[in-house]
């Protein structure tokens, strides 16, 4: 947790309309082969630091994660799977550098399987995605899209699966 004061209570995320949700990583799979895989979970830094300082290309959010001592991974949530394209594709991004590197490597035949990347992206329709969160700051999709109270949606899985927003 991030120490924020929790107080005692249910919320749920407060998304509308589809959530963009990219996980995106790297495995090490030479546990000596550091100056193979540094650079990739350096890079991925990188690029989360640029998209902090520009939140206009549209992360909402993120969540570093540790699936084990191999596997790290970032949970990322995006204004739109618009803006996550435009990122990724953008030449004046830390990410457009980044593959091309890898792609030189690749190329080059000087990818030895020192570490893998992979990520995988989803578009949630609205009616596809419930969340709630016990005596929790905003995390996850809520730190994307804000936290309500729960009976806002409803108090089971069902009606939050159910919630449509208003008609605009």
């Amino acid at each position: 947790m991030d120490g924020k004061r929790v107080g005692a209570r249910r919320t749920t995320a407060d998304a509308h309309g589809d959530v963009v949700v990219l996980l995106i990583g790297m495995r090490i799979n030479r546990f000596w082969a550091v100056h193979q895989w540094l650079p990739v979970m350096r890079a991925m830094f990188r690029m989360l630091a640029e998209l902090k300082a520009a939140p206009e290309r549209g992360l909402l959010s993120r969540v570093l994660l540790t699936a084990s001592p191999r596997t790290y991974y970032v949970v990322q949530y995006w204004e739109s799977k618009e803006k996550l394209y435009a990122y990724a594709s953008a030449p004046d991004a830390f990410h457009h550098e980044v593959w091309a590197r890898i792609n030189g490597k690749e190329r080059a035949g000087k990818v030895r399987g020192h570490v893998g990347i992979w990520h995988e992206a989803y578009v949630v329709p609205e009616g596809r995605y419930e969340s709630i969160y016990g005596d929790m700051p905003a995390f996850g999709l809520a730190a994307a899209h804000g936290q309500v109270p729960l009976a806002e949606r409803g108090r089971y899985a069902r009606d939050r699966l159910a919630w449509r927003a208003p008609a605009s």
